[in-house]
């Protein structure tokens, strides 16, 4: 049996069982008529908005339609989603009234981001594309013709919302996250309301889902709100949604009990009258909130947000049928209606009379200019939806503090996370609103939790975190912190989202769509600075003893690597004070996708806070002290022609390098070692693909230009091979690293699981060490069975009583 047909367009929902006076939960509002002026204005800004949206996925030439449509008209690549367009353009105008009644700051967040028409027509109309791309999209007969001729071509712009697009703080090229990224927007901008339209197919995301409980997490008192509108227009691209097949009992029910008051808008013959009383009740039902929790000093516990429902069809406006085969109210108008326009004759024709219907000519002038008609209404400049300054200059650098004065003394044990906590707890008293931290229920886990000396978790359903300003939001859904931080970020603040190492990969592809926006940002001359989007990753694969094997993962690292040079930063601090020196610089940068991967547990301290500040400055040091001495030199320096040279990348694998150099100047005290340490794993790439390259006479200073050279690394050593390719004889280099092997064991055992134990090192370093050093190479089988010897040792140990040896990190020495 083949496929079904959708015989009908727009199809109902089927009839859920829920009683009838579960309805009630519904909404119900008195309707204004709106002046006829306003609707009469309403109506052309949507008509010009259609108009251009279908113009600019068709046409090439003869825009206005001032001579009879040809093939030669119609583009040779029909790309663009029109489905989505005519419901993105209805909201459009009417939040201009919204806007220009109450004189809002309004950001207009659209998640269906493969509408670009509507949001490219919608910002020609209002003078937006004029002030950004002066010369270029006028509001006249040749910035008309530029839009709708360039769109969806080189040069032009994309059928997705992107960077360029005045207005957007949202990538709209992957769907689920536009409705977090609202919320954060909103945190901490008290007068700021974003409306985010929702596509009914985007809602069926994961990460949609859960942002659907953002209001939780929304003081009023101290933030903005969002208006969710969540657009029913039942497909996707090929396939009914799952919202399109919810009838409005099955709707008021779920996001009732989401929190929300959930009103329908469904009327379509009077459908402006009631999308614009329905925004304005939404927003008096925002600010009696608002005043309750600002002015009254008694915020209502549980507020219920307005949301809006809004049914239409999908491809409002468009072909209602094409030979034989629905259009109008099916997946058919999702992308392009009229496929074969520049080859078939008939729907040459169908695209000729859609696009007259609109009348185009009745709402320009003889310049190409909107007529007042549509003008009449627009907010002035600086409010309307393309031109909000937070929307494409916003940054707030931060308050910065003197880290060193979290130091620790070096020669002793401490926790990365445990002194950063303690920094950020006074980086958060002296910016008290321009700074979140975002994180899953992970914050006491990974012992930051010095940060709630002196704040709160802000969850306001909580009796016991409601009403008190508390900068640490935690929530179990890693999409709900990465859009948050988004939003946050895009309206110019800071933030930072600690996670555990295995499972930050959750938003991989969230980190991939925000840093492709900050990309195309960056070379958009209007766009300012951003803050750096920040990630710290904790509980790393080397110490998830009691959770296994399912806890061991550090891709993430390979992501952030995969993102453009300017952008992608991965350091890996040695210790706490080089941690913290990492956090204070990371905190400060802007435009950046920061990656800080430490240790939650006690670790060796090598450097004091001034030797980890210039350590940090380089990216990379040789570590003289636990290096082979030179005995030619009397200031502590290390032998100048090593046999092997140590590198340690990350806390727990650097800690292992400094135990192998212990044990080998014990064991075979001839054997010249060279140990470095590289935190900035940015050096390590070739000279002139990264900012942060080492210098290749720097690069053979440190790692020598002929020696052999072990990279004790944290992550899967394949990224680290890709680094080094291109460098000086890397042929001699090798590098090990995480294997995928693990269970629920002892730390130590999962440095001998993945080849990266002390034992190992020192292996590496005797068999190599002798290709150049004789005394070695004649005693070089006793030294490796002593090494094996040792590790019999331990492995029986651990074997035995479950537990690492007690010796196994005591601090090294070096007489």
């Amino acid at each position: 049996m083949g496929g079904a047909q959708i015989t009908i367009p727009n199809p109902p929902p089927l009839p859920s069982h829920l009683p009838d006076n579960v309805l009630n939960l519904a909404v119900q509002i008195e309707r204004q008529n709106l002046p006829d002026n306003v609707r009469e204005s309403l109506r052309a800004f949507q008509r010009a908005g259609c108009y251009i949206a279908a113009s600019m996925i068709f046409l090439r030439d003869n825009v206005l339609l001032q001579d009879k449509l040809q093939v030669s008209h119609i583009k040779p690549r029909l790309l663009g989603h029109w489905g989505t367009c005519p419901g993105l353009i209805l909201v459009w105008s009417h939040l201009n009234v919204l806007i220009r009644n109450h004189d809002l700051d309004m950001i207009y967040l659209i998640g269906p981001g493969h509408g670009a028409p509507a949001a490219l027509a919608s910002l020609w109309l209002e003078g937006s594309l004029e002030r950004f791309y002066p010369g270029e999209y006028d509001r006249n007969a040749t910035g008309l013709r530029n839009l709708i001729t360039r769109f969806s071509v080189p040069g032009g712009f994309p059928s997705h919302i992107n960077a360029e697009t005045p207005g957007a703080i949202h990538e709209g090229g992957e769907l689920g996250y536009a409705l977090s990224v609202s919320f954060g927007a909103v945190m901490d901008n008290p007068d700021l309301i974003v409306t985010c339209v929702v596509g009914d197919g985007e809602a069926e995301t994961g990460p949609t889902a859960t942002a659907w409980h953002a209001i939780k997490y929304i003081d009023p008192k101290e933030s903005g709100a969002v208006i969710p509108i969540l657009h029913v227009n039942g497909f996707k691209i090929s396939e009914r949604t799952i919202f399109g097949c919810m009838d409005d009992k099955e709707i008021a029910c779920l996001f009732s009990g989401y929190g929300y008051q959930v009103r329908i808008v469904e009327d379509l013959e009077n459908i402006d009258d009631d999308l614009q009383s329905s925004l304005e009740w939404a927003l008096a039902e925002i600010k009696k909130i608002q005043k309750a929790a600002r002015e009254d000093n008694k915020p209502i516990i549980k507020p219920r947000w307005p949301m809006i429902v809004l049914r239409t069809p999908k491809g409002w406006t468009g072909p209602k049928e094409v030979e034989g085969q629905i259009i109008e109210g099916s997946f058919h108008s999702h992308q392009v209606p009229l496929p074969k326009a520049g080859s078939d004759e008939k729907q040459l024709q169908a695209l000729d009379e859609w696009l007259s219907s609109y009348r185009i000519s009745e709402l320009l002038d003889d310049e190409g200019k909107p007529t007042e008609a549509i003008t009449r209404v627009l907010p002035k400049p600086e409010k309307r939806l393309g031109q909000l300054k937070i929307t494409y200059d916003p940054y707030i650098p931060l308050k910065l503090i003197d880290w060193k004065q979290f130091g620790v003394e070096k020669g002793i044990d401490e926790s990365c996370m445990k002194s950063a906590g303690k920094f950020l707890d006074k980086l958060f008293q002296e910016n008290p609103k321009t700074l979140r931290l975002f994180s899953p229920d992970e914050l006491e886990s990974n012992k930051l939790n010095a940060i709630l000396d002196h704040t709160q978790r802000d969850f306001q359903w909580d009796e016991f975190s409601r009403a008190h300003g508390g900068r640490v939001i935690e929530v179990l859904s890693e999409h709900n912190c990465q859009g948050f931080m988004q939003g946050y970020t895009l309206t110019g603040r800071t933030a930072l989202f600690p996670s555990y190492e295995s499972f930050l990969g959750i938003v991989h592809t969230m980190m991939v769509q925000y840093s492709k926006f900050v990309k195309i940002a960056r070379e958009v001359p209007w766009r300012g600075d951003l803050a750096s989007i920040n990630y710290i990753e904790t509980s790393t694969w080397a110490r998830q003893e009691h959770n296994g094997f399912s806890h061991q993962n550090p891709s993430f690292i390979g992501a952030v690597l995969n993102l453009k040079a300017e952008a992608a930063r991965v350091y890996l601090p040695p210790d706490a004070n080089c941690f913290l020196s990492t956090v204070h610089h990371v905190m400060d940068s802007k435009n950046k996708t920061n990656l800080i991967i430490g240790s939650k547990q006690p670790t060796a301290v090598y450097l004091s806070p001034a030797e980890a500040a210039e350590h940090c400055r380089q990216g990379a040091s040789i570590w003289h002290f636990a290096s082979s001495p030179d005995p030619n030199s009397s200031a502590g320096k290390s032998v100048q022609e090593p046999d092997v040279v140590l590198v340690g990348i990350g806390v727990e694998v650097t800690f292992e390098v400094i135990k192998a150099a212990e044990l080998l100047r014990s064991i075979a005290p001839t054997l010249k070692i060279r140990v470095v340490n590289v935190t900035d794993l940015m050096i390590l790439i070739e000279e002139s693909k990264h900012p942060h390259a080492l210098a290749k006479s720097k690069f053979i200073e440190m790692f020598t230009a002929d020696r052999p050279v072990l990279f004790n690394y944290h992550g899967y050593p394949t990224e680290l091979q890709g680094l080094l390719f291109g460098r000086e004889k890397a042929e001699r280099m090798d590098v090990e690293g995480y294997q995928e092997e693990g269970s629920t064991t002892t730390p130590f055992d999962m440095m001998l699981r993945n080849r990266v134990s002390r034992f190992d090192v020192a292996s590496w370093a005797l068999k190599r060490g002798a290709e150049r050093n004789a005394e070695v190479k004649k005693d070089l089988e006793g030294l490796l069975g002593d090494v094996d010897r040792r590790v019999k040792e331990v492995r029986e140990f651990i074997g035995n009583e479950g537990k690492d040896p007690d010796d196994i990190y005591q601090l090294p020495k070096f007489e």
